[in-house]
């Protein structure tokens, strides 16, 4: 009797290697989707990762493409349009930044960049704390969420509130994409997948700054198992982190 195999699930050719991260982390869920809209779209020959400070500045290690980390903390965008400028537009940029990287550290160049409209595509991974350093309180940190400089939870008088990152870039004229997704279940996997190949698109077809935040566990800062962080997302993070889309435009004007 004869055998016949079928091949059902493959790496995508520009994953070379398994992310090594913490278990539970989403992080190795994300470079799996960068990796392929960068193959479906044809474009992973032209990519060049851009990777901040902290976990997610290992992003592209795993990958088959050019890239660039770690850049001083929080200027990423604008290593970033450096990058795409200085090769007169014909390189697909990608940065992958975190929550602190971003919003503590970098919204000057964040957001000068999404002023100046630049041709970019910025990932910011947010796992509500300093993921590298311990879980230390970070800009997105929820309230009432305990970490290592909030041991009574987060609460507004003290520490302010949490920034809502993809709708305040809708907001700056020269970004022509945001969006929030979250990779803590299947479904959620496969929209995010679906608003980055919109946000690169948004670059390939030279409209605009597009800018993509994803919600992701951090199993170990948070002290949770791995299944109790997705839950926690679900349960928690949602209610102050709507997903969705907040600007989508074909054109700026």
């Amino acid at each position: 009797m004869s055998e016949t195999k079928v091949k059902v699930f493959s790496r995508t050719p520009s994953i070379v290697e398994t992310p090594s991260n913490c278990p539970g982390c989403g992080y190795g869920i994300i470079s799996r989707i960068v990796a392929e809209v960068l193959d479906e779209l044809n474009v992973a020959d032209q990519a060049v990762g851009v990777g901040g400070v902290g976990c997610c500045g290992g992003l592209f290690f795993s990958m088959n493409i050019d890239s660039f980390a770690p850049q001083a903390h929080g200027h990423s965008p604008s290593f970033a349009t450096g990058v795409k400028r200085a090769h007169y537009g014909d390189v697909i940029v990608v940065t992958s930044q975190g929550d602190g990287d971003t919003m503590a550290i970098g919204p000057g160049s964040l957001i000068n960049a999404a002023a100046r409209g630049e041709l970019i595509t910025i990932i910011m991974t947010n796992n509500m704390n300093y993921g590298t350093t311990g879980g230390q309180m970070a800009p997105t940190t929820l309230i009432g969420q305990r970490t290592t400089t909030t041991p009574d939870g987060r609460n507004s008088k003290d520490h302010g509130w949490p920034i809502h990152t993809a709708e305040l870039m809708a907001q700056i004229k020269g970004v022509a994409y945001s969006a929030r997704g979250s990779v803590h279940n299947p479904a959620n996997v496969t929209r995010t997948k679906r608003y980055f190949k919109t946000a690169l698109e948004k670059q390939i077809n030279k409209v605009g700054l597009s800018f993509i935040e994803i919600l992701s566990m951090c199993p170990p800062d948070w002290r949770m198992e791995p299944v109790d962080a997705c839950k926690f997302i679900q349960e928690k993070a949602l209610a102050e982190y709507p997903l969705g889309e907040f600007i989508n435009l074909d054109k700026i004007e």
